[in-house]
């Protein structure tokens, strides 16, 4: 085992903690449409994408290698900047799931990582051909290939599906979005859990537990994973109502085409060593197959928020990170005082959170939320589905299905 200093243990607690925020903050991402086509009971589908998320933590330490050796410059870095990364990313990702907003938890923590190191090391200590190739060029193909292939893979489910029974159909359909859950669950963790391994082997590096460019202890690999899994556990119930509900109205056709085009490229980054947002790829994928069936939509309201956190999530992240920074550079009680704001800031985010309580029970209610926009109510006029399409000839309900066709034409605030 590796020799431990009490700031070196803070900042492992600290980014466990962060993967347990990431954890409940991307359940959506797997899960989400799964829920809303009522193809998994709520309880039942965070529990296999937990399992999954879990096993897909010891598949591959690409990414992971990524975080610790590529984006920052080791010799640089002190466990202080570590810790004060951890602190900007855990916040941004509390803040946006109280919002019900599905932004990037791995954008949050490199942004973190940025802001810290910069104002610790300075601009030269972050390597920018990294973060363009494998940071930013990622995040912004990544919506648009899932989201192109989610389209194409909808119209043409549709197609081949034109004249299947309906019955046998919906069974088949609501197995393929099951399989293709899972494929994204254990794409998450192959990504995501990677991204917490990566910043604990940075601070073991900057504290001397261990040499420079080693790949991640397996202790490093088993705590990751489980941390991450607990949070999938949990829930983001808040996030999956955005996600199944409020981006687009989804069939299971759409939502079987949209995880497995999200899952295919999630786990081609993984294997490139790309620090892929899953967020960005599933929201992408989404949006695609809500497009991809004629008549189906898109709530570009709800869209243009996600994409307003998606802009802001790296810079407002680094700036959290450079201040706390800022404070723990005078010393022990400075890294106490960081310390402090954090957890009294979890507590109250978490305290607003329970003044409207989201869970499984109302995951798929959307009662309260407000109508189609203009650019949606105009869409669906003038791309009506083709008669005898399984557009126009409803498919038998899965269970909790009712609701959600009983809310088709509305959306989420939450």
């Amino acid at each position: 085992m590796e020799s431990f200093s009490l700031i070196l243990a803070i900042v492992v607690v600290t980014a466990l903690a962060f993967d347990f925020t990431n954890g409940f903050h991307d359940t959506a991402n797997a899960m989400a449409t799964t829920i809303s086509t009522g193809a998994m009971k709520p309880k039942v589908a965070v529990a296999m994408s937990a399992v999954l998320n879990l096993v897909g933590a010891f598949l591959s330490v690409e990414v992971a290698n990524t975080i610790s050796k590529g984006l920052v410059d080791e010799a640089g870095i002190r466990p202080e900047v570590i810790f004060a990364a951890l602190v900007g990313a855990i916040l941004w990702n509390l803040v946006t799931w109280l919002v019900g907003l599905p932004s990037s938890s791995s954008h949050a923590l490199m942004g973190g990582l940025i802001g810290a190191t910069i104002a610790s090391a300075g601009v030269g200590a972050v390597h920018g051909d990294v973060l363009v190739t494998k940071v930013l060029i990622p995040a912004i193909a990544a919506p648009l290939v899932a989201g192109i292939a989610a389209m194409l893979a909808t119209r043409l489910t549709y197609s081949l599906g034109k004249k299947a029974d309906g019955k046998a159909s919906a069974k088949g359909y609501r197995a393929g979005q099951i399989a293709s859950a899972g494929l994204v669950s254990l794409a998450h963790g192959t990504n995501d859990a990677q991204k917490t391994m990566g910043i604990i082997t940075l601070a073991l590096v900057a504290g001397g537990a261990v040499a420079p460019d080693s790949d991640p202890p397996m202790w490093v690999i088993l705590s990751a994973g489980i941390a991450i899994a607990l949070g999938t556990y949990l829930g983001g119930w808040r996030i999956i109502r955005t996600m199944g509900k409020g981006l687009t109205d989804l069939q299971p056709q759409q939502g079987f085409a949209a995880q497995t085009s999200a899952a295919t490229v999630i786990l081609a980054s993984s294997h490139l060593g790309f620090s892929l947002s899953t967020t960005h790829s599933v929201s992408g994928a989404v949006m695609g197959a809500g497009l991809g069936r004629k008549g189906g939509v898109v709530r570009w309201s709800t869209a243009t928020r996600m994409f307003v956190a998606w802009g802001l999530t790296l810079p407002a992240a680094a700036l959290v990170g450079a201040l706390a920074e800022y404070v723990t550079g005078f010393g022990a009680w400075g890294t106490a005082v960081v310390a402090v704001f954090l957890v009294a800031s979890s507590a109250a985010i978490w305290k607003l959170s329970r003044r409207e309580i989201v869970d499984h029970t109302n995951v798929n209610d959307t009662d309260d939320a407000e109508p189609a926009g203009v650019v949606t109510t105009a869409m669906a006029a003038v791309t009506p589905p083709p008669a005898g399409t399984p557009a126009e000839e409803p498919v038998p309900s899965f269970p909790a299905q009712a609701t959600a066709e009983r809310t088709a034409s509305t959306t989420t605030t939450v």
